[in-house]
């Protein structure tokens, strides 16, 4: 399959198939043309990155899943350990945006909201002001 046929299959866009292909993720064969031909198993390695980025696996974690993937004799505990790192990492962005969302909200809470130059919000980003 042609580069174009393989992105639309898998979901990926062009640009993104040729990036896991120049980082080495998903090799592709050459043709005698020169167009990078795709076999169904690289379609499919394709796609399972595609789906470890949609859930926020940075690249190191999805190449990792993916010699995990291909490897038959993999162990599930190294495929739990990098899903397990993963999800703790959400929870931490989840805590910390949680905090911003909290600071933030005290900053509008405090703003009138008026015609007037007065506003707290600016004050606190200045560090003229203790909220934060």
């Amino acid at each position: 399959m042609k580069i174009g046929e393989v992105a639309k299959r898998c979901g990926l866009s062009v640009k993104t198939v040729r990036y896991y292909h120049d980082i080495g993720l998903v090799r592709a064969r050459r043709a005698d043309n020169g167009y990078r031909s795709y076999s169904q198993a690289q379609l499919d390695q394709l796609r399972f990155l595609g789906n470890c980025r949609k859930i926020g696996f940075s690249l190191e974690q999805c190449e990792q899943l993916l010699s995990l993937y291909v490897n038959k004799n993999r162990a599930s505990s190294d495929v739990r350990r990098i899903a397990t790192t993963h999800l703790n990492e959400i929870e931490e962005r989840i805590a910390q945006l949680s905090k911003l969302r909290d600071s933030l909200h005290q900053l509008v809470g405090c703003c009138a909201g008026n015609n007037l130059p007065d506003c707290p919000i600016l004050d606190s980003l200045a560090g003229h002001s203790s909220l934060q």
